[in-house]
């Protein structure tokens, strides 16, 4: 059985990049840098307009390397944002599974970005997809400076890390101190019936592991939550209510704000592309065609309406 589930969260975790129209260009991107500085595996994307502005921290989910986060980045960089498209695991210099990755890594990306001549630090944001969603959470709540925060199909909860090469291997996703967090494990108890099922049953424990919940309470800034009503990779609509649960009773000042949208899957929050839309297999973690492409055209509207409001808008004010 656990040969069978490590087979099947490799196929499953797979990057949120299905191809949707761009919009309609924003701003000329300017030519991307890569960066190795502090450790970093990461692509900048300097603000389009050449001048102080805000930024954004892109984070791919559990592909690994920069395919997801560029991808993101990308997309951004068009409404003429600065972007760091940031891998955090499956490249070279970085841990090559999703295990015990440093939240120290994230501390020197946020410090490398704030020293950008261009980057204006009062108005940072962080964007993840999965499982970068839910690193973008836990993040942000390690950094309340962090402006505002997008969180795509994310998870209420650190969960247990996995390795591909050894599905024996249990470990945090996260460490710090060179120690790893508290996460939820995988409830291995039941007869494995497939990826969705593990996650929900696993969830439902969650009582019995406090510590492994995301203090998103700490979070300085404003967030917003994307869901799908019919992904069939994790429970990711719950997971979002258990997020808004949790700052309603922490009495959060900031504004935050759950879009679930119905018919949709795991890869309906995948970022615009110039690639033409085309039929694809992340339409295969749930949704239907009808209703991931609506939720693709909807959360990309709410995105770019959230961002401007929470990093653009404060400086006009």
């Amino acid at each position: 059985m656990r040969l069978s589930l490590c087979l099947a969260l490799a196929l499953a975790h797979v990057p949120a990049v299905a191809c949707a129209q761009a919009p309609a260009a924003a701003a000329t991107p300017a030519a991307p840098i890569e960066v190795t500085d502090d450790g970093l595996v990461a692509t900048w994307y300097p603000p389009a307009a050449g001048k102080k502005g805000p930024v954004i921290v892109a984070l791919g989910g559990s592909e690994g390397g920069t395919i997801g986060s560029k991808a993101l980045a990308r997309a951004l960089a068009k409404q003429g944002y600065g972007v760091l498209a940031l891998a955090y695991f499956g490249a070279p210099g970085l841990p090559q599974t999703l295990q015990n990755v440093p939240l120290e890594y994230f501390d020197h990306a946020l410090a490398w970005v704030a020293r950008q001549p261009l980057v204006d630090p009062k108005r940072i944001a962080i964007y993840g997809i999965s499982i970068g969603g839910e690193t973008a959470l836990l993040v942000a709540a390690r950094h309340p400076e962090i402006t505002a925060v997008v969180a795509a199909v994310p998870s209420s909860v650190v969960w247990q890390g996995f390795d591909r090469r050894d599905y024996r291997s249990v470990e945090s996703t996260y460490s710090l101190g060179g120690k790893g967090i508290a996460y939820l494990p995988y409830d291995t108890s039941k007869p494995f019936t497939g990826v969705y099922a593990l996650y929900a049953d696993s969830l439902a424990n969650v009582s019995a592991h406090p510590d492994a919940v995301i203090p998103v309470e700490r979070i300085g800034g404003a967030v917003l939550l994307l869901s799908g009503d019919a992904d069939t990779l994790w429970p990711s609509r719950r997971m979002c209510e258990q997020i808004v649960e949790r700052l309603k009773a922490h009495g959060f000042r900031n504004p935050y704000r759950h879009l679930a949208f119905a018919d949709a899957g795991h890869g309906a929050f995948a970022p615009p592309s110039d690639a033409p839309a085309r039929n694809s297999g992340y339409d295969n973690l749930g949704g239907t065609e009808a209703g991931n492409a609506a939720a693709r055209a909807g959360m990309w509207q709410a995105v770019t309406e959230f961002l401007a409001a929470q990093l653009i808008g404060k400086a006009k004010r």
